[in-house]
């Protein structure tokens, strides 16, 4: 949500922050709403200070038995009744339709963020290790899984549709061992503190992440009262929400390992085949809260903390900035890590890490007291990041450690993970 003071104080900027992201301009119509709002919030103050003076003075007028002027008194008071039952109502109307309005506008991109429409238009920011060379043709993931019989497209399909798959034997393992040594890499060396949290979120903790309203089509309803997260960033920033913590708490760094459910609802055609683009899969998330003066260092630190994954993983990739016509709602700013796939021959994204400033905090109420300051509060900053996402990474542990028989083998760092088991084959 954005703040609707600085939108007052720099209508032009607003708009021109939202031109940078492809969205029209929007200050006049908030402001419009916004004076509306704020007239008509004055005139029921006036007529309630109004009443209550009229209520003093009939008192006295009884208390003179001047029965005329107490009865010209009531009526007057029994008219701003009226006039209040529907303007208290007109002014919840009033709140809600700005609300509303506010509720729908994007994140304000940071002055660094590069201009851009789409994922073209993105800068590399660092590349890391190099592509492994093959005296044979590198194939891709499925092909290596559907060979092994390892991978079942054609059972999940029977099971819950397409763009699922059932992982079975070294590969179901290789799985969940690279969850299980994300987790233990960012408790043990990262300082993040493990959280198992719920699957299932109420609308309230949706909307204070930047899900709802806008983004009610690419999530999986559950129910009347809860939907499926899409993403474990929803659960652990809203640990935070409508609360009021010490500054000496921050930051808070909150890392878990959970399946997540989307819909993909704006994919039909893309990443068909494969576990690319899956209804559900494994994830492991960053969420950090922090101060306003620490957020942007904060970011640098996630991003390290994710690359940390795929350099002991041995993986070769790049980190992209985001343009800012391909960053995310919520985002001031994300950076991407795209690992390079020897099978596709190309780049694909395998981590997200995005600083929102107190954009998700002012949706959320979530506020410090800071240092010295018995009284003020502030908004947190929150950011998230894949820390990464697991099926994305057995994909290019699978196609990056191929062998020409058709087996993988596991990366130094998994083994202990593995029991020992160096090589997965058919």
């Amino acid at each position: 949500m954005l703040d609707i003071k600085w939108i007052r104080e720099n209508p032009a900027a607003f708009d021109r922050a939202l031109s940078r992201r492809g969205a029209p301009p929007a200050a006049e119509a908030i402001l419009g709403l916004d004076e509306e709002r704020r007239s008509h919030v004055q005139k029921v103050q006036s007529a309630q200070e109004l009443r209550n003076s009229a209520s003093k003075e009939i008192g006295k007028a009884k208390a003179a038995k001047d029965e005329a002027t107490a009865a010209a008194l009531m009526a007057e008071v029994g008219e701003i009744k009226e006039f209040l039952a529907h303007a208290e109502e007109k002014e919840r109307e009033l709140d809600t339709a700005l609300s509303r309005l506010l509720a729908t506008l994007p994140n304000i991109p940071l002055d660094d963020v590069p201009n851009g429409k789409d994922e073209h238009d993105n800068v590399e920011k660092s590349m890391s290790g190099q592509k492994r060379l093959y005296d044979f043709e590198p194939v891709e993931h499925f092909e290596i899984g559907v060979a092994t019989k390892l991978m079942d497209f054609e059972t999940a399909a029977k099971l819950s549709g397409s763009r699922f798959v059932v992982l079975k034997g070294g590969l179901a393992r290789l799985e969940r061992a690279l969850g299980q040594f994300m987790l233990d890499l960012h408790t043990t060396e990262h300082g993040y503190t493990e959280v198992q949290p719920p699957l299932l979120v109420r609308d309230d903790a949706l909307f204070g992440t930047g899900q709802l309203p806008k983004f009610a089509e690419d999530l999986f309803k559950a129910g009347e009262q809860h939907w499926l997260i899409p993403t474990a960033e929803v659960p652990l920033t809203n640990i935070v929400r409508e609360s009021i913590l010490d500054e000496k708490e921050l930051p808070l760094r909150f890392t878990a390992l959970t399946p997540c459910f989307r819909s993909e609802a704006g994919s039909a055609g893309r990443d068909t085949r494969g576990m690319l683009r899956q209804h559900q899969f494994n994830k492991v998330e960053l969420v950090s809260i922090t101060t306003p003066e620490t957020s942007l260092g904060e970011h640098e630190r996630m991003l390290s903390c994710a690359e940390a994954v795929l350099q002991a993983l041995e993986l070769h990739y790049r980190v992209v900035t985001l343009c800012t016509g391909d960053m995310g709602f919520g985002a001031q700013k994300t950076y991407d890590i795209e690992v390079w796939l020897p099978g596709q021959k190309a780049y694909r994204e395998i981590s997200s890490v995005s600083v929102c400033g107190d954009f998700q905090a002012r949706r959320m109420n979530a506020r410090y007291r800071p240092a010295g300051d018995a009284k003020g509060t502030r908004f947190v900053h929150t950011l998230n990041g894949s820390g990464t996402a697991v099926g994305r990474c057995l994909i290019a542990v699978m196609e990056t450690f191929q062998n020409g028989d058709g087996s993988v083998t596991i990366p130094a760092a998994l083994r202990p993970y593995m029991g020992g088991i160096d090589k997965i084959s058919a």
